[in-house]
């Protein structure tokens, strides 16, 4: 039987890939004071960067419950007998923590391992890619593993935010705090190292950072796979992946919008890139 690969909801990964490589996401919770919503599921990205720009209070979010991973294992493990669930960093979410609690309480015979992707959004998603093109072509669940453990250090994920307030309120700005009080006018441009956000760089203007992420992608070619994230932008997404595109020798580049939970913590105005280098 073929591996099965888990997700969550913050990988914001675009339907089509769910798709193509069979992938189950678990979603995590958005919270409009009492009411919750599970993640692009109960309500979409653009219905929830609406309320958010007229909410007078911030949402907030929260893990799946050991329970909706019990459940996910217990349903897969009709159809397979061997699963590897690929999580955000647990620097940034509890869902690693709920995932491996609900590992230990399972009592069916499929095997499962836990994988720390150290990464989120499209970053936790190209390494669950890579794990599930290894399970596809054969690997041992040992191989899958080991392909998604050592795609991490060669995933980039960089996002040009118009304001770290969210980052900031949501308790997920991480060495980035650095920066609070002193960027002005400037746009911060972020990464996510060893499963935690970093300042990269200070951006004067939209345009210069948007011209910053093409340079930081063409730094790291050759690459395997690319691919461009907004939150409520999508043409500057669209004109951005066409600017790389001759970068990418199959030319595919995934646009992939931040979902509720990731971009209740990143705001609107997000632009980023998340690639994996062929080393």
């Amino acid at each position: 039987m073929a591996i099965k690969i888990v997700i969550d909801s913050t990988a914001d990964m675009p339907s089509a890939l769910v798709q193509e490589y069979g992938i189950t996401v678990v979603p995590l919770n958005v919270h409009f004071g009492t009411e919750v919503f599970r993640d692009s599921i109960e309500i979409s990205a653009d219905e929830f960067y609406k309320r958010l720009a007229s909410s007078p209070k911030l949402p907030t979010t929260s893990q799946p419950t050991v329970g909706d991973f019990l459940e996910v294992y217990q349903e897969l493990s009709n159809t397979t007998d061997e699963i590897v669930s690929i999580h955000v960093s647990d620097k940034l979410s509890g869902t690693l923590n709920s995932a491996n609690q609900a590992k230990g309480q399972y009592t069916g015979n499929a095997r499962i391992e836990v994988v720390d992707s150290e990464h989120v959004s499209m970053g936790l998603g190209m390494v669950a890619i890579a794990a599930s093109k290894a399970a596809q072509g054969g690997a041992t669940i040992e191989d899958v593993v080991k392909e998604a453990k050592q795609t991490i250090s060669k995933v980039q994920f960089v996002g040009l935010v118009d304001t770290l307030e969210y980052l900031e309120k949501g308790g997920r700005i991480g060495k980035a705090q650095a920066l609070v009080g002193s960027i002005l006018r400037l746009k911060p441009l972020l990464t996510v190292k060893n499963g935690e956000v970093h300042p990269l760089e200070k951006i004067r203007t939209r345009s210069k950072g948007i011209d910053r992420l093409c340079d930081i992608v063409k730094e790291h070619a050759p690459l395997e796979s690319l691919a461009v994230v907004y939150t409520t932008t999508p043409d500057d997404a669209a004109q951005l992946a066409d600017r790389l595109r001759p970068l990418v020798p199959s030319g595919d580049i995934p646009i992939s919008q931040v979902g509720p939970v990731v971009g209740t913590h990143a705001g609107p105005g997000v632009l980023g890139i998340s690639l994996t280098q062929k080393i």
